[in-house]
């Protein structure tokens, strides 16, 4: 596996991905946290949500409860997606490293990046797509 960033690779994701969960997803409709999940939700991907806060209030969205990580995760995800400050992602290595079973991509959205995270996930055989927009991508793609 690797760390993609061709066309072919991203329409391919995006074709294939039907389960995606969100970290750092926000209830506030004007923040692209909230409005690119609910993108994919209304063109037919299944969307989770993770946010302690928003888990321990026992929230939902899009028809499911939101998680406070994504290791308590018992469905297959085929796609994190992650939401959070570059200097943030490694805090959510563990958790997606001990997802069962392993996702098959982590997608850092537009502005998201963290090589060395990408290469521990790429290692375990996971794909890595970095500062790239699920939205704009689906929108210019599909």
């Amino acid at each position: 596996m690797s760390i993609l960033s061709s066309k072919e690779d991203v329409i391919r994701v995006l074709s294939d991905s039907k389960v995606i969960a969100v970290i750092g997803f926000h209830r506030d409709p004007g923040k692209p946290a909230y409005y690119v999940p609910e993108y994919l939700d209304r063109n037919g991907y299944t969307v989770i949500p993770v946010n302690p806060a928003l888990a321990a209030r026992g929230e939902s969205y899009f028809g499911h409860a939101a998680v406070s990580t994504v290791a308590e995760l018992t469905e297959p995800v085929d796609v994190v997606e992650i939401f959070r400050r570059s200097d943030k992602v490694y805090q959510h290595l563990q958790d997606i490293l001990s997802m069962q079973p392993l996702p098959k991509v982590v997608w850092m959205q537009q502005g998201i990046r963290d090589d060395e995270v990408a290469h521990q996930l790429s290692a375990v055989g996971i794909e890595v797509i970095q500062d790239r927009c699920m939205l704009a991508d689906h929108r210019m793609w599909l």
